[in-house]
Protein backbone atom coordinates (compact mmCIF):
# COMPACT_ATOMS: atom_id res chain seq x y z
CA UNK A 1 0.00 0.00 0.00
CA UNK A 2 2.54 2.28 0.80
CA UNK A 3 4.69 1.55 -2.86
CA UNK A 4 1.58 2.16 -4.01
CA UNK A 5 0.81 5.54 -2.68
CA UNK A 6 5.00 6.37 -3.21
CA UNK A 7 4.55 5.93 -6.68
CA UNK A 8 1.11 7.42 -7.43
CA UNK A 9 2.65 9.93 -9.84
CA UNK A 10 3.73 7.55 -12.11
CA UNK A 11 -0.05 6.59 -13.14
CA UNK A 12 -0.64 10.47 -13.13
CA UNK A 13 1.96 11.59 -16.13
CA UNK A 14 0.17 12.02 -19.38
CA UNK A 15 1.68 13.29 -22.67
CA UNK A 16 -1.12 14.95 -24.23
CA UNK A 17 -3.83 17.72 -23.11
CA UNK A 18 -4.23 21.11 -23.06
CA UNK A 19 -1.07 21.47 -20.83
CA UNK A 20 1.44 19.77 -22.46
CA UNK A 21 3.04 22.94 -24.36
CA UNK A 22 3.32 25.06 -21.13
CA UNK A 23 4.58 22.19 -19.13
CA UNK A 24 7.12 21.79 -21.35
CA UNK A 25 8.39 25.25 -21.96
CA UNK A 26 8.61 25.62 -17.95
CA UNK A 27 10.72 22.18 -18.16
CA UNK A 28 12.71 24.01 -20.09
CA UNK A 29 13.65 26.81 -18.24
CA UNK A 30 13.73 25.40 -14.84
CA UNK A 31 16.19 23.03 -16.82
CA UNK A 32 18.15 25.69 -18.30
CA UNK A 33 18.27 27.41 -14.88
CA UNK A 34 18.94 23.86 -12.49
CA UNK A 35 21.82 23.06 -14.65
CA UNK A 36 23.40 26.77 -14.85
CA UNK A 37 23.26 27.07 -11.21
CA UNK A 38 24.43 23.19 -10.32
CA UNK A 39 27.62 23.88 -12.39
CA UNK A 40 28.16 27.49 -11.18
CA UNK A 41 28.50 26.07 -7.59
CA UNK A 42 30.17 22.64 -8.42
CA UNK A 43 32.72 25.71 -10.51
CA UNK A 44 32.88 27.92 -7.46
CA UNK A 45 34.07 24.94 -4.92
CA UNK A 46 35.99 22.85 -7.13
CA UNK A 47 37.70 26.13 -7.66
CA UNK A 48 37.98 26.41 -3.61
CA UNK A 49 38.90 23.05 -3.12
CA UNK A 50 40.81 21.84 -6.19
CA UNK A 51 39.27 19.21 -7.49
CA UNK A 52 37.87 18.29 -11.27
CA UNK A 53 34.49 18.92 -12.15
CA UNK A 54 32.87 16.84 -15.25
CA UNK A 55 29.80 18.83 -16.86
CA UNK A 56 28.82 15.90 -18.09
CA UNK A 57 28.40 14.01 -15.78
CA UNK A 58 26.68 16.51 -13.75
CA UNK A 59 23.90 16.78 -16.17
CA UNK A 60 23.09 12.90 -16.32
CA UNK A 61 23.26 12.93 -12.28
CA UNK A 62 20.61 16.51 -12.55
CA UNK A 63 18.71 14.46 -15.30
CA UNK A 64 18.57 10.97 -13.26
CA UNK A 65 17.70 12.74 -10.04
CA UNK A 66 14.78 14.56 -11.56
CA UNK A 67 13.24 11.95 -13.33
CA UNK A 68 13.30 9.68 -10.82
CA UNK A 69 11.98 12.03 -8.22
CA UNK A 70 9.40 13.09 -10.69
CA UNK A 71 7.70 9.67 -10.30
CA UNK A 72 7.44 10.36 -6.26
CA UNK A 73 5.51 13.37 -6.48
CA UNK A 74 9.31 15.35 -5.77
CA UNK A 75 10.21 18.96 -5.89
CA UNK A 76 12.36 19.77 -9.07
CA UNK A 77 15.91 19.48 -7.37
CA UNK A 78 19.23 21.25 -8.71
CA UNK A 79 22.44 22.54 -6.21
CA UNK A 80 21.88 24.48 -3.59
CA UNK A 81 24.40 27.54 -3.16
CA UNK A 82 23.13 27.79 0.60
CA UNK A 83 23.34 24.10 1.68
CA UNK A 84 26.74 23.77 0.03
CA UNK A 85 28.36 26.85 1.68
CA UNK A 86 27.06 25.77 4.68
CA UNK A 87 28.38 22.11 4.43
CA UNK A 88 31.66 23.71 3.14
CA UNK A 89 32.05 26.18 6.39
CA UNK A 90 31.01 22.90 8.58
CA UNK A 91 33.71 21.00 7.19
CA UNK A 92 32.52 18.24 5.16
CA UNK A 93 34.47 16.15 3.18
CA UNK A 94 32.71 13.83 1.13
CA UNK A 95 29.04 13.15 -0.19
CA UNK A 96 28.07 10.88 2.96
CA UNK A 97 27.16 14.28 4.48
CA UNK A 98 24.30 14.95 1.98
CA UNK A 99 23.37 11.43 3.52
CA UNK A 100 23.45 12.31 7.33
CA UNK A 101 22.04 15.54 6.58
CA UNK A 102 19.10 13.90 4.96
CA UNK A 103 18.36 11.88 7.54
CA UNK A 104 18.59 14.60 10.19
CA UNK A 105 16.84 17.04 7.90
CA UNK A 106 14.11 13.80 7.71
CA UNK A 107 14.03 13.32 11.65
CA UNK A 108 13.80 16.85 12.01
CA UNK A 109 10.65 17.44 9.85
CA UNK A 110 9.11 14.25 11.16
CA UNK A 111 9.81 14.89 15.29
CA UNK A 112 11.11 17.87 15.80
CA UNK A 113 9.27 20.24 14.11
CA UNK A 114 6.73 21.90 16.71
CA UNK A 115 10.03 23.01 18.52
CA UNK A 116 11.53 25.13 15.41
CA UNK A 117 7.55 26.48 15.06
CA UNK A 118 8.42 29.42 16.81
CA UNK A 119 12.32 30.68 14.80
CA UNK A 120 12.15 33.47 13.71
CA UNK A 121 13.33 33.88 9.46
CA UNK A 122 15.91 36.04 10.40
CA UNK A 123 17.70 33.76 12.64
CA UNK A 124 17.31 31.14 9.54
CA UNK A 125 18.78 34.06 7.69
CA UNK A 126 21.62 34.87 9.77
CA UNK A 127 22.64 31.19 9.56
CA UNK A 128 22.90 31.16 5.52
CA UNK A 129 24.36 34.66 5.24
CA UNK A 130 27.03 33.76 7.57
CA UNK A 131 28.13 30.76 5.45
CA UNK A 132 27.52 32.71 2.11
CA UNK A 133 29.13 36.24 2.72
CA UNK A 134 32.43 34.58 2.95
CA UNK A 135 32.32 33.39 -0.66
CA UNK A 136 31.65 36.36 -2.54
CA UNK A 137 35.27 37.43 -3.60
CA UNK A 138 35.76 41.07 -4.20
CA UNK A 139 39.16 40.73 -5.65
CA UNK A 140 38.04 38.06 -7.75
CA UNK A 141 35.79 41.11 -9.24
CA UNK A 142 37.95 43.52 -9.21
CA UNK A 143 40.36 41.30 -12.03
CA UNK A 144 37.24 40.64 -14.25
CA UNK A 145 36.80 44.52 -14.93
CA UNK A 146 40.57 44.42 -15.21
CA UNK A 147 40.07 41.46 -18.55
CA UNK A 148 37.22 41.85 -19.85
CA UNK A 149 34.16 44.12 -19.45
CA UNK A 150 31.92 42.23 -20.74
CA UNK A 151 32.16 39.45 -18.25
CA UNK A 152 32.51 41.87 -15.36
CA UNK A 153 28.66 43.40 -16.43
CA UNK A 154 27.76 39.41 -16.90
CA UNK A 155 28.96 39.03 -13.14
CA UNK A 156 26.72 42.06 -11.70
CA UNK A 157 23.93 41.11 -13.72
CA UNK A 158 24.00 37.61 -12.43
CA UNK A 159 24.88 39.50 -8.61
CA UNK A 160 21.86 42.03 -8.93
CA UNK A 161 19.22 38.98 -10.59
CA UNK A 162 19.62 37.17 -7.24
CA UNK A 163 19.37 40.09 -4.58
CA UNK A 164 16.93 42.04 -6.37
CA UNK A 165 14.48 39.44 -8.64
CA UNK A 166 15.21 35.82 -7.67
CA UNK A 167 17.70 33.24 -7.80
CA UNK A 168 16.84 31.97 -10.91
CA UNK A 169 16.58 35.44 -12.55
CA UNK A 170 20.26 36.00 -11.66
CA UNK A 171 21.84 33.41 -13.96
CA UNK A 172 19.36 33.86 -16.82
CA UNK A 173 20.56 37.39 -16.49
CA UNK A 174 24.63 36.18 -16.75
CA UNK A 175 23.55 33.50 -19.50
CA UNK A 176 21.80 36.26 -21.78
CA UNK A 177 24.40 38.57 -21.75
CA UNK A 178 27.00 35.69 -21.94
CA UNK A 179 25.41 35.00 -25.22
CA UNK A 180 24.88 38.23 -26.53
CA UNK A 181 28.90 38.37 -25.77
CA UNK A 182 28.97 35.16 -28.11
CA UNK A 183 27.40 36.23 -30.93
CA UNK A 184 28.40 39.97 -31.05
CA UNK A 185 32.06 38.08 -31.45
CA UNK A 186 31.12 35.62 -33.79
CA UNK A 187 29.61 38.16 -35.68
CA UNK A 188 32.06 40.57 -35.92
CA UNK A 189 35.49 38.03 -35.45
CA UNK A 190 38.87 39.66 -34.78
CA UNK A 191 40.64 40.59 -38.39
CA UNK A 192 44.07 42.44 -38.54
CA UNK A 193 46.57 44.11 -41.28
CA UNK A 194 50.39 42.13 -40.98
CA UNK A 195 53.47 43.60 -41.67
CA UNK A 196 57.08 41.94 -41.69
CA UNK A 197 58.81 42.56 -38.51
CA UNK A 198 62.22 43.61 -39.56
CA UNK A 199 65.11 41.19 -40.05
CA UNK A 200 63.03 38.07 -40.04
CA UNK A 201 60.39 36.33 -42.37
CA UNK A 202 57.72 36.32 -39.51
CA UNK A 203 54.50 38.45 -40.53
CA UNK A 204 52.57 40.38 -37.33
CA UNK A 205 49.83 42.67 -36.41
CA UNK A 206 51.13 46.42 -36.91
CA UNK A 207 48.87 46.95 -34.29
CA UNK A 208 50.54 44.75 -31.75
CA UNK A 209 54.30 45.26 -33.26
CA UNK A 210 54.13 49.17 -34.37
CA UNK A 211 57.87 48.13 -35.56
CA UNK A 212 56.02 46.16 -38.51
CA UNK A 213 56.04 47.52 -42.26
CA UNK A 214 53.92 46.87 -44.47
CA UNK A 215 55.18 45.25 -48.00
CA UNK A 216 54.52 47.58 -50.86
CA UNK A 217 52.10 46.68 -53.29
CA UNK A 218 50.82 43.95 -51.14
CA UNK A 219 47.82 43.89 -48.30
CA UNK A 220 48.30 41.07 -45.85
CA UNK A 221 44.74 40.41 -43.95
CA UNK A 222 44.30 38.16 -40.81
CA UNK A 223 41.07 36.40 -39.91
CA UNK A 224 41.00 34.98 -36.43
CA UNK A 225 37.72 33.03 -36.79
CA UNK A 226 36.08 30.73 -38.57
CA UNK A 227 34.28 32.09 -41.64
CA UNK A 228 30.57 31.28 -41.63
CA UNK A 229 27.27 32.83 -42.77
CA UNK A 230 27.12 35.01 -39.45
CA UNK A 231 30.69 36.70 -40.84
CA UNK A 232 31.53 36.13 -43.54
CA UNK A 233 29.83 39.54 -45.58
CA UNK A 234 31.42 41.65 -42.34
CA UNK A 235 35.13 40.07 -43.02
CA UNK A 236 34.50 40.70 -47.00
CA UNK A 237 33.13 44.61 -46.30
CA UNK A 238 36.52 44.92 -44.35
CA UNK A 239 38.59 43.71 -46.32
CA UNK A 240 37.35 45.64 -48.85
CA UNK A 241 37.61 48.51 -46.59
CA UNK A 242 40.69 48.16 -45.67
CA UNK A 243 41.61 48.09 -49.62
CA UNK A 244 39.70 51.50 -50.46
CA UNK A 245 41.67 53.50 -46.97
CA UNK A 246 44.76 51.84 -48.92
CA UNK A 247 44.27 53.12 -51.88
CA UNK A 248 43.57 56.43 -50.92
CA UNK A 249 46.65 57.19 -47.77
CA UNK A 250 49.10 55.80 -50.04
CA UNK A 251 51.99 58.44 -51.39
CA UNK A 252 52.26 59.44 -54.96
CA UNK A 253 55.81 57.20 -54.97
CA UNK A 254 54.37 53.91 -53.73
CA UNK A 255 53.12 51.49 -56.05
CA UNK A 256 50.03 50.74 -55.99
CA UNK A 257 48.28 47.13 -54.60
CA UNK A 258 48.33 44.96 -56.72
CA UNK A 259 47.90 41.61 -54.63
CA UNK A 260 45.54 41.02 -51.61
CA UNK A 261 47.35 37.92 -49.14
CA UNK A 262 44.64 36.66 -46.48
CA UNK A 263 46.49 34.59 -43.48
CA UNK A 264 44.37 32.08 -42.97
CA UNK A 265 45.80 29.88 -40.34
CA UNK A 266 43.28 30.98 -37.68
CA UNK A 267 40.65 30.02 -39.78
CA UNK A 268 39.26 26.36 -38.22
CA UNK A 269 36.16 26.41 -40.93
CA UNK A 270 34.48 27.85 -43.41
CA UNK A 271 30.91 27.41 -44.37
CA UNK A 272 29.07 27.61 -48.15
CA UNK A 273 28.51 31.46 -47.25
CA UNK A 274 31.97 31.82 -46.04
CA UNK A 275 33.05 30.59 -50.07
CA UNK A 276 30.30 32.82 -51.55
CA UNK A 277 31.68 35.73 -50.10
CA UNK A 278 35.21 34.67 -51.35
CA UNK A 279 34.18 34.69 -54.87
CA UNK A 280 32.54 37.78 -54.66
CA UNK A 281 35.61 39.50 -52.70
CA UNK A 282 37.79 37.59 -55.79
CA UNK A 283 35.53 39.51 -58.40
CA UNK A 284 35.85 42.50 -56.39
CA UNK A 285 39.68 42.28 -56.79
CA UNK A 286 39.61 41.51 -60.35
CA UNK A 287 37.90 44.62 -61.49
CA UNK A 288 40.45 46.46 -59.77
CA UNK A 289 42.81 44.54 -61.23
CA UNK A 290 44.62 42.39 -58.02
CA UNK A 291 44.98 39.21 -57.21
CA UNK A 292 43.69 37.24 -54.49
CA UNK A 293 46.22 35.12 -52.83
CA UNK A 294 45.22 32.63 -49.72
CA UNK A 295 47.88 31.34 -47.14
CA UNK A 296 48.09 28.65 -45.07
CA UNK A 297 44.55 27.75 -44.94
CA UNK A 298 43.82 24.48 -42.67
CA UNK A 299 43.07 20.91 -43.92
CA UNK A 300 39.31 21.50 -43.46
CA UNK A 301 39.00 24.65 -44.91
CA UNK A 302 41.17 23.61 -47.62
CA UNK A 303 39.53 20.33 -48.68
CA UNK A 304 36.07 22.82 -48.66
CA UNK A 305 37.66 24.81 -51.17
CA UNK A 306 38.37 22.47 -53.50
CA UNK A 307 35.02 20.71 -52.98
CA UNK A 308 33.81 24.19 -54.19
CA UNK A 309 36.27 24.52 -57.24
CA UNK A 310 36.62 27.99 -55.74
CA UNK A 311 40.48 26.64 -55.26
CA UNK A 312 40.39 26.48 -59.28
CA UNK A 313 39.12 29.71 -59.84
CA UNK A 314 41.52 31.71 -58.47
CA UNK A 315 44.10 29.20 -59.38
CA UNK A 316 46.07 26.48 -57.19
CA UNK A 317 49.34 28.77 -57.63
CA UNK A 318 47.57 30.97 -55.67
CA UNK A 319 47.78 28.73 -52.52
CA UNK A 320 51.23 28.87 -50.16
CA UNK A 321 52.18 27.57 -47.29
CA UNK A 322 53.38 30.91 -45.74
CA UNK A 323 52.55 34.32 -45.93
CA UNK A 324 56.59 34.66 -46.67
CA UNK A 325 56.14 31.94 -49.17
CA UNK A 326 53.16 34.26 -51.03
CA UNK A 327 55.36 37.45 -50.62
CA UNK A 328 58.26 35.50 -52.94
CA UNK A 329 55.96 34.93 -55.28
CA UNK A 330 54.33 38.36 -55.40
CA UNK A 331 57.67 39.83 -55.96
CA UNK A 332 58.98 37.70 -58.35
CA UNK A 333 55.66 38.75 -60.68
CA UNK A 334 56.23 41.92 -59.84
CA UNK A 335 59.90 41.54 -61.01
CA UNK A 336 58.62 39.94 -64.03
CA UNK A 337 55.81 42.12 -64.87
CA UNK A 338 58.42 45.19 -65.08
Amino acid sequence: MQIREVLKSVNEIFFSGEYLGKGFKIAVVAAMIALTEAIAIGRTFASMKDYQLDGNKEMVALGAMNVVGSMTSCYVATGSFSRSAVNYMAGCQTAVSNIVMSCVVFLTLKFLTPLFKYTPNAILSAIIISAVINLIDFQAAILIWKIDKFDFVACFGAFFGVIFASVEKGPLIAVSISFAKILLQVTRPRTAILGKLPGTTVYRNIQQYPEANKIPGVLIVRVDSAIYFSNSNYIKERILRWLHEEEHIKADYQPRIQFLIVEMSPVTDIDTSGIHAFEELYRSLQKRDMQLILANPGPVVIDKLHASKFANLIGQDKIFLTVADAISSCSTKSVEEA
